[in-house]
């Protein structure tokens, strides 16, 4: 995909709480603090493309209307992850009072990425300045977030979005974008997506730039990873004694179409569980994948540490 920006990511970002999908429990607590309006500190975790930036986003919008960027500053902790950013931006923007509200807000987005003693600097402003501002901080891991701050906010848990969800989603921005997206090219998505919208959205814009017509070659093009089809056919081929007829195809998949060796693993780790093999052999192949998955993030060869790992598939099938 390139650095291509993400434009629509932003032009079909909810601007209501209540536009977020996939994530029902959030929601309700959302308008449970809209309602009342008042506001804990809230800590967003869940994995990327789940709607954590834009729950914040639509919560500034709800309590502060047409002024709440007036009230609302956004940061990127991974840009600017010190202990200054938390005694400058932070507490210079935490101790002026709001403009038409009782609050401000302050989001930290990947707040993870936060040195230890930042978090701790954050701490204290946190509890400074209580009366005029509230923290969203968002992240990936709770659990890189000190304890200290976790226990000074709301939890709030992102799950990955459901097939469903990230369908209906695409289908929307499809038929306002007047696009023709094909059944094959719509499973492409989700395969690749794997819960994550904003990939999802990504892919979809990266494959408009071709044109109207989308197809499932397109994104498979575009996201520069293997048919499931074709990972699934290699393995069936080693687990009936073909090795050759695998390796061929495995050298196909890395050096005609460059796929990158950590991607083809995953996929081949993705596609074990839906071989027609016992149960056993596939804890067996799990333990194999990890191992040789490993190898290939110490910097060993891919392409012989692949070879390696199709050839601990030979036989398994009977």
């Amino acid at each position: 995909m390139g650095n291509l920006e993400a434009v629509w990511v932003e032009k079909y970002r909810p601007t209501k709480i209540s536009e977020i999908v996939g994530q029902v429990y959030v929601v309700d607590r959302l308008k449970g603090y809209v309602a009342s309006g008042n506001l804990p500190n809230l800590l967003f975790a869940g994995p990327p493309g789940t709607g954590k930036t834009s729950a914040a986003l639509a919560l500034a919008r709800e309590f502060f209307g047409l002024s709440w960027k007036n009230n609302f500053l956004e940061l990127n902790a991974s840009d600017e992850r010190g202990i200054d950013i938390v005694r400058g931006k932070i507490k210079s923007f935490a101790r002026t009072k709001p403009i038409g509200g009782n609050f401000k807000i302050i989001f930290l987005d990947e707040a993870d990425a936060l040195t230890k003693d930042a978090q701790n600097a954050l701490r204290r402003t946190m509890e400074m300045y209580t009366y005029t501002c509230r923290f969203i901080l968002s992240c990936n891991y709770s659990s890189k977030i000190i304890e200290p701050i976790q226990s000074r906010c709301a939890l709030f848990r992102f799950r990955p979005l459901s097939e469903k969800d990230v369908t209906f989603m695409v289908k929307r921005i499809a038929l306002r974008e007047g696009l023709e997206l094909t059944h094959e090219a719509l499973e492409a998505i989700l395969y690749n997506a794997e819960g994550d919208l904003r990939k999802a959205i990504n892919l979809l814009q990266s494959a408009a730039a071709f044109g109207k017509e989308i197809d499932k070659d397109l994104i498979f093009s575009i996201v520069g990873r293997a048919k499931p089809e074709d990972v699934r056919k290699m393995l069936e081929k080693a687990l009936n004694n073909d090795y050759h007829g695998a390796r061929e195809l495995l050298r196909d998949l890395v050096i005609s179409q460059g796929i990158s060796g950590e991607d083809l693993i995953g996929q081949i780790h993705r596609e074990t569980f839906s071989l027609d093999i016992p149960e056993e052999v596939k804890v067996n192949l799990m333990d194999t994948i990890g191992e040789y998955d490993f190898r290939i993030r110490e910097g060993a060869s891919e392409l012989i540490q692949l070879e390696a790992l199709v050839a601990q598939f030979v036989g398994k099938g009977r």
